[in-house]
């Protein structure tokens, strides 16, 4: 076994023993994979799955990958889709070798098509597509000849020809593979190989007319780039048998071998790019990287790492057989990651104005606070304290129960790093609201500790009100409210009204760094936050990337 494929097997799955089998016995001496999506939309979770197999199979056994983008459909391909699919995969952390399209091979594959022609094994069929549809018959009942099967081979050369030379009206032609009517696949049933289409391609222009359809690209863009292992999702098995027919019936540069594997379902998302683009069109997000979009620049927006995704990947590995996975394993991947990275700060996202009344009003202090608690390289902050602070509105109660450990009147509270103060006294408005607390503070618990041994249950975080960022913070949530929106009748009546609460009004503390390259950060007791694009030094905007918890989870068992 080579040094790669020994490395590899540290998470071995039937995909990469298949690989070390045909290593050992010679079959293939580099092993070449691809990730070939259609620009049609942006990458989702799901693709990540694929890029992360293609790519780090080809990495730890010393060979390569291609990105191709499978353009055979311009109706519905853009250049936007192509650029975010490039800029996915790099911001993964992955390079690919070859960044080709299938377009880049018509010309090859028309010439694949006529060697088929006068094979006798392809023929031009002149019924519109409900006709064909028909002759095809079902998953219970054989298909049927056509009446334009028998078509001579000249005939079909010239009538190909003349599709190709613009003579012809979308519909009024196809070229169809000529394998068997009768097969119980019915892939295998004259497939369509060519169709008419009077649309100008984003790569080739106006040149061609007629465009292959994805099962007759998809291996012959294989071979031609040398794909040893053509990794497919399982919805892919039932076209194997055409795959390899069309490789058995030409003569390729190459014979690569298609697997396929269990594609990625997981909870609360979806993966379909039409109900996904609905979802864009109809205005229910802001846009494919909203980040309550499960797609790979909605996750980045969010504050998703490559390195939870990645992980996730590894944890739910590669199998032969479709499953659910939970949402949960996806958090925890992430939460695992923003743990160790993100560095600690205080904010306030609503807040509740306290008057400490026998501190100086003229009076301000520093305390320190680590930058992360358990790594010391990341080191400290300063952190300003007046005589008015912010703290959470939730961390009040007027009328308190007996458990509730933070603060009431009465009640006594450690403020993080700093003192022990108690609320004397409620301000309210004329309505009634609480607008403010009057609390006193103790001057000997500096640093949260007091020399008379006392001991204090509750800790609670605050912000300087003179030294506070005013900040808008998105607190996001799942985009959906029951664990398979795919099935759902209706997909807007599962979609989750508390998907996206705006908080206006929340206050930072002053340490916040506002860059280009934004921090991950843990707003303590609060979560994991990042700034988002759109933020600016004037008006900072924070996205909740996940809570410390799983509040889901506490839903469940409640239910």
């Amino acid at each position: 076994m080579s040094e790669s494929s020994a490395d590899a097997s540290d998470s071995s799955n039937f995909i990469r023993d298949m690989i070390d089998a045909d290593l050992a016995a010679n079959r293939v001496s580099t092993v070449v994979t691809r990730f070939p999506p259609e620009p049609n939309g942006y990458l989702h979770i799901g693709h990540a799955k694929s890029i992360c197999l293609n790519f780090g199979i080809a990495r730890d056994y010393g060979g390569y990958c291609n990105l191709r983008f499978d353009d055979t459909n311009p109706e519905k391909e853009e250049q936007e889709y192509i650029d975010s699919i490039r800029r996915d995969v790099e911001w993964l952390g992955f390079e690919w070798h070859g960044n080709p399209f299938a377009s880049d091979y018509f010309d090859q594959l028309y010439g694949f098509a006529i060697d088929l022609i006068k094979q006798g094994k392809a023929y031009v069929d002149s019924q519109n597509a409900e006709e064909i549809r028909a002759g095809r018959g079902t998953l219970k009942t054989p298909g049927e000849d056509g009446p334009y099967r028998n078509r001579s081979v000249a005939e079909n050369l010239q009538l190909f020809e003349a599709m190709r030379n613009d003579e012809f009206d979308d519909g009024e032609h196809v070229l169809r593979a000529k394998i068997d009517m009768q097969s119980p696949n019915i892939n295998m049933r004259d497939p369509v190989l060519y169709r008419i289409r009077h649309v100008t391609h984003h790569n080739t222009g106006d040149k061609w007319c007629i465009y292959p359809l994805y099962d007759f690209t998809h291996g012959l863009s294989d071979a031609i780039e040398g794909v040893t292992h053509s990794l497919c999702t399982l919805e892919f098995e039932d076209h194997r048998p055409l795959y390899d027919w069309i490789l058995d019936n030409l003569e390729t540069p190459s014979r690569p071998r298609q697997t396929e594997f269990a594609r990625l379902q997981l909870e609360f998302s979806l993966t379909s790019k039409r109900k996904l683009n609905a979802l864009v069109s109809e205005g229910h997000v802001s846009g494919w990287d909203d980040p309550r979009m499960l797609t790979i620049s909605g996750m980045r927006r969010r504050g998703f790492t490559p390195e939870s995704i990645v992980n996730f990947c590894d944890m739910i590995g590669v199998t032969k057989k479709d499953s659910t996975i939970e949402m949960g394993v996806l958090e925890t991947a992430l939460r695992d990651d923003l743990n160790a990275r993100a560095v600690r700060r205080m904010a306030v996202i609503n807040p509740l104005k306290v008057v400490i009344e026998n501190y100086p009003a003229d009076r301000e202090e520093v305390f320190k606070g680590a930058n992360h608690p358990q790594n010391p390289d990341y080191g400290t902050r300063e952190i300003p304290f007046a005589r008015e602070i912010y703290i959470e509105r939730d961390d009040f109660m007027e009328d308190a129960p007996r458990k509730f450990f933070r603060l009431s009147p009465g009640r006594e509270v450690r403020l993080r790093f700093a003192y022990y103060i108690t609320c004397q006294r409620v301000i309210k408005n004329p309505d009634g609201e609480i607008e403010s607390l009057i609390c006193t503070y103790d001057p000997e618990s500096r640093g949260g500790s007091s020399p008379d041994g006392r001991k204090v249950k509750g800790t609670i975080h605050w912000v300087s009100a003179r030294h506070a960022v005013d900040a808008t913070v998105n607190l996001y949530d799942r985009l959906f409210t029951v664990p398979n929106p795919g099935a759902a009748a209706d997909l807007h009546r599962v979609l989750n009204p508390d998907s996206r609460v705006v908080m206006d009004n929340a206050k930072f503390e002053a340490a916040i760094e506002l860059t280009d390259n934004p921090l991950a950060y843990q707003f303590e007791r609060l979560g994991y936050f990042v700034s988002d694009y759109d933020s600016t030094v004037e008006r900072p905007i924070f996205n909740r990337t996940m809570t410390l918890r799983d509040s889901w989870a506490k839903i469940g068992q409640a239910q």
